[in-house]
């Protein structure tokens, strides 16, 4: 499939340079440049009306250019309707640029008033950031910081524009003064780093206004695609009433060195609990014995630390291995085998750890399913590298290995070569808790198994695996969640 065939499900999502593109050809259809602007304040002046109709007094907190000017036409549709509006800017920054000078100007000729700032806000019951928008590409200076601190100690809630100031919309990276909005409302299009990263705590609730523009527009290629709940029946349908157990998959689960026999257990129960006919488990002697009390439905085997697992390999249809593998002789052994088996492979854990040890480009059909601590290993980078720019990162590790990826975390991201990186819309944090990768782990493996190829099934079980993860979350709360909290939702979830 070409990077550009997955155009109207799921949600695409774009970077900056491609919404500008958006924006060019949207003004020279409009024939006129500040009619989208006025249709995006207008957009926005109804989202603030429709969550908070009880603000009488709005203060909407304006920068110089054109995000600004979105907020001088909220501002303006307020007072027209008979708020107590104010418009606060940072000193000696007056609005620039034709469209925000003539938002500005509208407003002033509708009565409006513009105060500077001087460290305090005033009272109000609704907060408007309209201050940078999606133009952000460097941290805010001293006096932008301490606007952005001020309004996220008032105690109003916050309607961010486009983006939360101090919130760079391509990566997902948050400055140390960001905004902290309760609602976003995105103009034209989804923006991809508003969706994953330490972006998600600073966006709130987010709302799309297209601003009526025809699809048309939008000719250029999508940077990302956001996953949500719905996108699950893509792949997953109703199974035929002659399915037998062989057709729906053998998975084989490598891991649990001792002391860490529980990873490789949560492994095979999500296969199972994920649709995978068949569950293979390779294992410590000492764990065989708990693993067939906890789960009858495996068929563990006890592997020594010179045995020989190929005759095992080669009924298998995928090879997981990585959880609670280790990085001693009798991990490293099993590592070396799944290399070479021939098999489609999906690396976490030690996997991972044993790869970033010795890189080396992987099968197409690989998955590899890192955190951000251990895709910082298999970039040879730091883990807060990693984080800045998380789009960046997964593209990386594509190149590196050649395979699918997996980065997890909030806002989880599959990328493979030449496909669309996709953002997992789902997910929680009180799915921070060790395990919760070896339950990802099964899941993908018997997806993987039962027939998608290696980036459907990561996609698939990266969205299975986060929507667990909230179902689990709200039926008893986030914190105190564990991995095996998701085994009944997985089940529900996998039959959509």
């Amino acid at each position: 499939m070409s990077p550009t065939a997955e155009t109207s499900s799921p949600m695409a999502l774009f970077d900056g340079a491609a919404l500008r593109a958006i924006e060019a050809a949207a003004a020279a259809e409009l024939g006129d440049a500040y009619a989208l602007m006025a249709r995006a304040g207008e957009a926005a002046w109804r989202e603030l009306l429709g969550h908070w109709p009880q603000a009488m007094r709005l203060l909407v907190v304006c920068g110089p250019g054109n995000n600004g000017g979105d907020g001088y036409v909220l501002a303006t549709h307020a007072q027209q309707a008979g708020r107590k509006v104010l418009v606060m800017r940072l000193s000696g920054r007056a609005p620039r640029g034709a469209l925000a000078e003539r938002a500005a100007a509208g407003y002033m000729q509708a009565g409006g008033r513009v105060v500077e700032f001087e460290g305090a806000l005033p009272e109000a019951d609704a907060v408007v950031d309209a201050v940078f928008g999606i133009g952000l590409s460097r941290a805010p200076d001293a006096d932008a910081s301490a606007l952005i601190d001020a309004i996220n100690a008032h105690p109003a809630p916050v309607l961010a524009l486009d983006a939360p100031s101090g919130v760079d919309a391509d990566r997902g990276h948050a400055y140390p003064s960001a905004v902290t909005a309760q609602r976003t409302l995105e103009f034209i299009a989804g923006k991809c780093g508003l969706r994953s990263g330490a972006a998600l705590d600073r966006v709130g609730a987010l709302a799309l206004a297209d601003l009526g523009l025809p699809r048309e527009l939008y000719g250029v290629p999508a940077s990302a695609h956001w996953l949500r709940a719905g996108d699950v029946s893509r792949w997953l349908s109703p199974r035929l009433r002659d399915s037998h157990k062989g057709r729906n998959g053998r998975v084989l689960c490598i891991g649990g060195d001792l002391g860490h026999g529980g990873a490789l257990l949560l492994c095979a129960q999500a296969a199972l609990r994920s649709g995978a006919g068949l569950l293979d488990a390779m294992t410590r002697e000492a764990h065989v014995a708990p693993m067939l009390a906890r789960l009858p439905e495996a068929m563990p085997r006890a592997i020594g630390e010179n045995d020989d697992p190929r005759t095992a390999f080669a009924a298998a249809d995928v090879i997981a291995i990585g959880p609670g593998l280790g990085q001693q002789g009798w991990g490293r052994n099993l590592y070396r085998y799944a290399l070479d088996s021939g098999k489609p492979l999906l690396f976490d854990a030690d996997a991972l750890n044993l790869l970033a040890a010795e890189p080396r480009r992987l099968p197409a059909d690989t998955v590899l399913t890192p955190h951000p601590g251990e895709a910082a290993r298999l970039l040879g980078r730091d883990t807060a590298t990693v984080q800045a720019d998380r789009f960046a990162a997964v593209r990386a590790l594509v190149e590196r290995y050649a395979c699918t990826v997996v980065l997890k975390g909030a806002g989880t991201l599959v990328a493979a070569p030449d496909r669309i990186v996709r953002v997992i819309g789902a997910g929680n944090p009180g799915m921070a808790v060790g395990g919760m990768g070896d339950v990802l782990s099964g899941v993908i493996a018997a997806l993987r198994a039962q027939g998608l190829d290696a980036f459907d099934a990561a996609s698939c079980g990266a969205l299975l695996h986060s929507l667990a993860g909230d179902d689990a979350a709200r039926d008893g709360g986030e914190r105190g969640l564990l991995p095996s909290d998701l085994m009944p939702w997985l089940r529900r979830r996998a039959n959509p």
